[in-house]
């Protein structure tokens, strides 16, 4: 117990906390913020030229989630692990050689290495599934309330559905509740709409919603297809 509690674990009760800290902002925003849930859509695709100069690194960021999934949520993921599995490594260590490693230090500085290298790794795997979860504190089961909601974009863009990421949108429902949502775009939109823009809500395709940029050709091709649908069923 005394290693447990022993002030050389106060680096991973630091990480630890960061991280649940994370998680907390993550839930109080509903389930998303800039912050969103589900992928924030961080430019891996190689639409900048700063991707394109530095093409190796693309790999690297994919490696660790980045462009994946939003930073704020693989922030707290990896915080969290690498507090907590550090904290392990520590006392288990303590155990063999007699005393508490401490941080930056010999073995200790080691752990710290070794903690963190894993706990990025394992953060890029697990990190999706637990952004689909917290994602339900976000959406409830009368979603499709949603569709024809007008919306803000709070990640970097709103992908394309096909691109496998996904954005985050900021929605006022029927209520005139703030809602905050997982995004993509259609196959076929042309514009892709950037933070703060605005986008129209066209569809709910679990666990996602398909939206459009607001006021620009995609809107007008939407209106169009929807205005002959509605025709053909009168």
């Amino acid at each position: 117990m005394t290693w447990l509690l022993s002030l050389a674990n106060l680096p991973y009760w630091i990480l630890l906390g960061a991280g649940v800290l994370l998680f907390l902002v993550v839930i109080a925003a509903g389930g998303d913020d800039d912050t969103g849930i589900e992928s924030e859509g961080l430019g891996l695709d190689g639409d900048g030229p700063d991707i394109d100069a530095n093409w190796g690194v693309v790999p690297l960021l994919a490696w660790l989630g980045v462009g994946k999934v939003p930073l704020i949520l693989l922030l707290a993921t990896d915080f969290f692990l690498w507090g907590l599995v550090g904290w392990i490594l520590n006392v288990i260590a303590a155990q063999f050689v007699g005393h508490m490693p401490t941080a930056f230090i010999g073995l200790g500085s080691l752990i710290f290495i070794a903690s963190g290298i894993g706990s990025l790794w394992f953060g890029s795997l697990v990190t999706r599934p637990i952004g689909r979860l917290f994602a339900t504190f976000g959406q409830d089961a009368s979603s499709d309330r949603l569709v024809g909601c007008l919306g803000t974009v709070s990640s970097k863009t709103v992908p394309h559905l096909t691109s496998g990421q996904i954005g985050q949108v900021d929605v006022t429902d029927p209520y005139n509740n703030l809602v905050t949502v997982s995004a993509a775009l259609p196959q076929w939109a042309k514009v892709i709409p950037h933070r703060s823009q605005q986008v129209l809500i066209i569809d709910h395709r679990p666990p996602v919603y398909l939206a459009i940029a607001k006021d620009t050709s995609d809107e007008d091709r939407w209106l169009a297809n929807y205005q002959l649908i509605k025709d053909s069923r009168s």
